[in-house]
């Protein structure tokens, strides 16, 4: 059932890999006529139009797999991919919010920061941009959740760890910046746990 009373212009739904934010984008999209953006799209984009020469930023993990690395060093490239991710994420809400049509922005490198930033600026310009960070710290359940996703994938425990310890970073970080977190469980009520985060 479609609403033209949705109380935001932009909705970004920032959260780790792996918790549900694809699935809940999909659901709100569905019921408020909102055009989703997978900013992980973006982030492709980037990288391909990209080199590590030009853009170190944006390929942390070129020279060095993750594989290849410590789930601590894993986590700190991917929040310096985030934060070098900025400007886009800025730049597609900008575009966004030129048009009449509701987006939904959501992705893995939503950093709070530009999200807060984002906020402010849609407020300046008399737009309306919600932003919400979807929480899932463990990483047990974000592993079954790569299972039932990617079954083909085998056991990815330590992408799972990685995931989960972006997951409290990011919450942590949202909250700083006074953006409303929303633990992924119980999936059944979250959308309405979402639509609540910003009412």
């Amino acid at each position: 059932m479609h609403t033209d009373h949705r109380p935001w212009d932009v909705l970004l739904i920032g959260g780790a890999s792996g918790v549900g934010k694809s699935r809940a984008a999909a659901r709100l999209a569905a019921a408020s006529g909102a055009f989703t953006v997978e900013f992980d799209d973006v982030v492709a984009a980037l990288q391909a139009a990209t080199t590590p020469a030009t853009h170190p930023g944006l390929h942390h993990f070129t020279a060095t797999p993750a594989q290849d690395l410590s789930t601590e060093q894993v986590l700190q490239l991917q929040i310096a991919t985030a934060h070098a991710l900025d400007e886009a994420l800025l730049g597609v809400v900008r575009n966004r919010l030129s048009v009449d049509v509701p987006a939904i922005v959501e992705g893995d490198y939503l950093s709070p920061r530009a999200a807060a930033r984002a906020a402010a600026e849609a407020v300046a310009h008399g737009r309306r941009l919600a932003a919400v960070f979807l929480h899932e710290g463990d990483e047990a359940r974000i592993g079954a959740n790569y299972a039932r996703r990617e079954p083909d994938c085998g056991a990815q425990s330590e992408r799972a760890a990685v995931s989960a310890r972006y997951s409290h970073w990011l919450a942590a970080q949202a909250r700083t910046h006074r953006l409303p977190v929303v633990d992924c469980l119980p999936y059944d009520t979250l959308p309405q746990r979402l639509a609540s985060a910003w009412t």
